[in-house]
């Protein structure tokens, strides 16, 4: 949901200050937690020598990078909107069925991989993707 509200507040051209304010908090209240889940919970139910949690982290350092730019914010948010949504896609399309695949069942139950998706909304007041 962020991505689609982040590309829809660059289309519609909010303030970039205002989209920036808006990244600034979902990193704080949801990306950083979201990656430490991942990084310390599932990811070494393959291991960190596997490809797929090699690819997963540093595409986890890429976007961490882009969320603590504060140079070129038009350009750096279109790339951060692109880039979360493809990492996103990588998850949840390649990387957690490998996981699933893989992985001990009763660990798996006990992570809830499904759980870990959040409300990109909750807790901010200003929703410029509806203007």
């Amino acid at each position: 949901m962020f991505c689609l509200q982040l590309s829809k507040g660059l289309e519609n051209k909010i303030d970039e200050i205002r989209l920036k304010n808006y990244a600034d908090w979902f990193y704080e209240n949801h990306i950083q937690e979201h990656f430490s889940v991942e990084e310390n919970l599932i990811f070494p139910l393959l291991g960190n020598d596997n490809e797929l949690i090699k690819t997963a982290l540093d595409q986890h350092q890429n976007i961490l990078k882009l969320f603590t730019t504060t140079t070129d914010l038009s350009n750096t948010l279109k790339k951060l909107a692109t880039e979360l949504e493809a990492h996103i896609r990588f998850e949840e399309r390649i990387l957690f069925n490998e996981i699933q695949l893989n992985a001990n069942e009763q660990l798996l139950n006990t992570i809830h991989i499904e759980e870990l998706e959040t409300s990109c909304r909750v807790g901010w007041g200003d929703e410029f993707w509806k203007g």
